[in-house]
């Protein structure tokens, strides 16, 4: 087997301070592959459980009518096409490789015959660094991890895959269609398996406490994951999130508020862990709520100075649930 954690948990090793108070995306990017990647948006004209009926028909309540895909290139252009066009796109400011991260919909959901081809020409680009796969837990199984495997032998392969939170309650409220349980067994057989990976989880749903998102962290840490994406809820238009907005008005984040709230989980979270994301930016037109959250660089800008103010470094303060065993 190849070195597929590619260091990317380094759970016994002994970290100097952070720059930025965490271990940012960034700054695993420089350690490992000494330049920066950006990442490609594919769409593998995938669909979802949670869309062609097997579970539902509407998706995540979240979730826009391009399931996370709004930066990807239509699904009737080739592999190698959205990467020639994302290169197009990003000639002003990158020259170097890239991650061509299947993003749009659930994209081990197919037959894996379809995945091998995609996942094929992806990697077989070379200016394709690794492939990063977002996918639900439900819909990876043995034949398909033999898979990542083998591509694995070829470029390092990542999932993604998205927790969002580990109340069941509220798990339920956004329709995400599997219990934690599941969730768990899947993070369990990608770590044996050896391959890496990232978790995506939202703060600030509706009727969520500081408690319940203290608890998801909690319960990250407790697991072999090597990456956390870190978003908040943001509302867009045309989704079921932003009728329920409309019809039961729910406080969502200033931006102050969540600075702070990040400052208190980045303290609670492994130090190990790479955090790929502190904020989301969906499309500025489709941008209900907060609005803040439209502007990624002073978000960011606005996140640091508030780390550097408040002196914030990852794993002082650990979260960790009782009966934690990892």
């Amino acid at each position: 087997m190849s070195s597929s954690l590619e260091n990317l948990s380094l759970k016994n090793s002994s970290f100097d301070c952070h720059p930025l108070g965490y271990y940012s995306f960034h700054e695993y990017l420089q350690r490992q592959y000494q330049e920066k990647l950006y990442k490609l948006s594919l769409n593998g004209g995938f669909t979802c459980p949670n869309r062609d009926g097997t579970l539902d028909t509407r998706g995540c309540i979240f979730c826009s009518a391009k399931g996370s895909g709004d930066f990807s290139e239509p699904a009737q252009c080739s592999i190698d096409q959205q990467i020639e066009a994302g290169k197009k796109r990003l000639e002003a400011k990158h020259h170097g490789r890239y991650i061509g991260y299947f993003q749009a919909f659930t994209n081990t959901y197919a037959p894996v015959s379809k995945l091998r081809r995609l996942y094929m020409q992806a990697v077989s680009h070379p200016d394709i660094a690794l492939i990063s796969i977002a996918t639900r837990p439900d819909c990876v199984n043995d034949e398909i991890i033999r898979l990542l495997l083998e591509i694995n032998e070829i470029k390092p392969v990542w999932v993604e895959l998205g927790l969002q939170t580990v109340n069941e309650e509220s798990a339920r409220f956004i329709r995400r269609g599997y219990p934690l349980s599941i969730f768990d067994n899947c993070v369990a057989q990608l770590h044996k398996a050896g391959i890496p990976v990232i978790t995506h989880v939202i703060l600030g749903l509706p009727h969520e406490t500081i408690y319940d998102m203290c608890q998801t962290i909690s319960h990250v840490n407790a697991l072999p994951i090597q990456g956390i994406k870190l978003q908040n809820l943001h509302i867009l238009e045309d989704t079921d999130l932003s009728i329920y907005y409309k019809e039961h008005p729910f406080p969502v984040f200033s931006l102050d508020e969540y600075c702070c709230l990040l400052a208190r989980l980045v303290n609670g979270l492994r130090q190990d862990i790479v955090i790929h994301r502190l904020t989301g930016d969906g499309p500025k037109k489709l941008l209900i709520a907060p609005k803040w959250s439209g502007n990624k660089k002073v978000v960011l800008n606005t996140i640091h100075k508030y780390f550097r103010e408040h002196q914030v470094k990852q794993g002082t303060c650990l979260l960790y649930p009782q009966n934690s065993s990892f």
